[in-house]
């Protein structure tokens, strides 16, 4: 079972991506920021009082006629709505009731979820009462917050995690390998799963979009146990005025919360362009192992250096890729479909590997000796030992004297070091630099 989700909802500029932001305690969100633009979906997970759950906030365009503000807050009030087990619906104390507000509030007042109306930047708590005329709004009692100083977020979370639905504890080796197969709409998803499985589990139709919710179809094969993630897709959408794209869906970024590995379906036919790269780069920065596959490649005339020249094209438009295996797929015809799967049982055990301290330590003086680290104003960086902290993915504390001189183009060269060593097919390389003075 995924873990509950609470969503931020309101207006642009309330204060709900700092409240985010100190939900999760600075964890990186996933974001695809453009110039002039917050209209961003951020997702991460948060634990209170023993809870975890996500987080979504859905952001907000900061430009454009009221018109089109006012239809860019309905959507993201609609599509919170859909996903979330909790809302927090969040409005500015200090330039008081707006009404925009009053619009969000009548899509919410007729909604079952639960909602919580939290009055945000009330800097003088507990003595303030700016919060009182919004009770107008008639969603209950305002909830008093200063997001930026943390006053009242303690209990605020106390009332959040009180209506989150209670998770159950899942057996993840008895589960098996937990496989997200995402991609934008439309470009065969539910068909690659489908023929996996062999049967029409899911509803396929040329119209984009058709799989509406997340289902999760377990699959055993040869005694080995997996879990198909299926989502809805990555859309993209565009203002036509600005041209400005937002391609995540709240259950998409869930379930790279929640893979292994992800697939990633591009289209041969359409092309592979800039949002399946930045696709991808959602599931490497969050430490997934990836299957790239491009599907429909039925439907493209190639010759015998069509695939190879593509995959090198590929690799070079996105660096990270040439960790990564690129598969040319047919989910039609199911050509090279099953060694998609094939390679994603393989990227999930190269995710899970682990190295030995001893062997870890030897490659480091090795790369170390290889190329000499850069100095520190004169004073020599040295790397003293290498542990490997953690698994899926694969996480190396490294101790040196100088942790914050290191350049990241000498970390990527050690991470370059270390896959060349054990491979780590498919899988992001993480490097924490500690500190040692000798």
């Amino acid at each position: 079972m995924s873990l509950p989700t609470v969503a931020i909802v309101g207006r642009p500029n309330v204060g709900k991506s700092t409240f985010f932001n100190r939900l999760v305690g600075g964890r990186p969100a996933i974001v695809d920021r453009q110039p002039g633009v917050t209209r961003d979906v951020h997702l991460a997970a948060a634990e209170w009082a023993g809870r975890r759950f996500y987080v979504v906030d859905t952001g907000g365009i900061v430009e454009g006629h009221v018109s089109e503000l006012e239809d860019a807050v309905r959507r993201q009030a609609l599509g919170a709505l859909e996903s979330a087990d909790v809302i927090v619906f969040m409005v500015d104390g200090r330039e008081g009731l707006h009404p925009l507000d009053a619009h969000i509030a009548g899509l919410l007042r007729t909604q079952k979820t639960r909602t919580l109306l939290v009055v945000n930047k009330l800097d003088n708590l507990p003595d303030a009462t700016e919060h009182l005329e919004f009770y107008a709004l008639g969603l209950g009692e305002p909830w008093p917050l200063s997001a930026a100083s943390g006053k009242g977020s303690g209990d605020l979370l106390d009332r959040i995690v009180e209506g989150l639905p209670e998770v159950e504890p899942q057996d993840a080796a008895g589960e098996g390998l937990r496989l997200a197969v995402i991609g934008r709409p439309n470009v065969g998803k539910s068909s690659f799963i489908n023929r996996v499985l062999g049967s029409e589990r899911l509803v396929v139709a040329e119209e984009a979009g058709t799989t509406r919710d997340a289902v999760d179809t377990p699959f055993e094969r040869n005694g080995r146990r997996l879990v198909f993630i299926d989502t809805a897709g990555l859309r993209r959408k565009s203002r036509v005025d600005t041209g400005l794209e937002y391609y995540a869906t709240v259950r998409t970024l869930r379930a790279i919360e929640r893979a292994d590995v992800c697939v990633l379906i591009t289209d041969a036919d359409q092309g592979v362009g800039g949002q399946d790269f930045r696709i991808a780069n959602l599931v490497w920065d969050r430490g997934c192992g990836l299957v790239f596959a491009v599907n429909k490649w039925d439907l493209v005339e190639k010759d015998t250096h069509t695939a190879s020249q593509m995959e090198k094209a590929l690799r070079k438009r996105v660096p990270f890729l040439s960790a990564v295996p690129i598969v040319f797929i047919s989910a039609l015809t199911g050509q090279r479909v099953q060694r998609a799967v094939e390679l994603a049982w393989q990227v999930g055990a190269e995710r899970a590997k682990r190295v030995a301290t001893h062997e870890l330590n030897r490659c480091l003086q090795r790369l170390t000796e290889a190329v000499q680290p850069p100095q520190r104003r004169g004073t020599p960086i040295k790397f003293f030992y290498a542990t490997q902290v953690r698994t899926r993915p694969p996480v190396f504390a490294v101790w040196t004297n100088y942790p914050r001189d290191v350049p990241d183009s000498y970390v990527r060269y050690l991470i370059k070091g270390f896959r060349e060593a054990w491979g780590f097919l498919g899988t992001p390389i993480q490097i924490k630099l500690r500190a040692r003075r000798k």
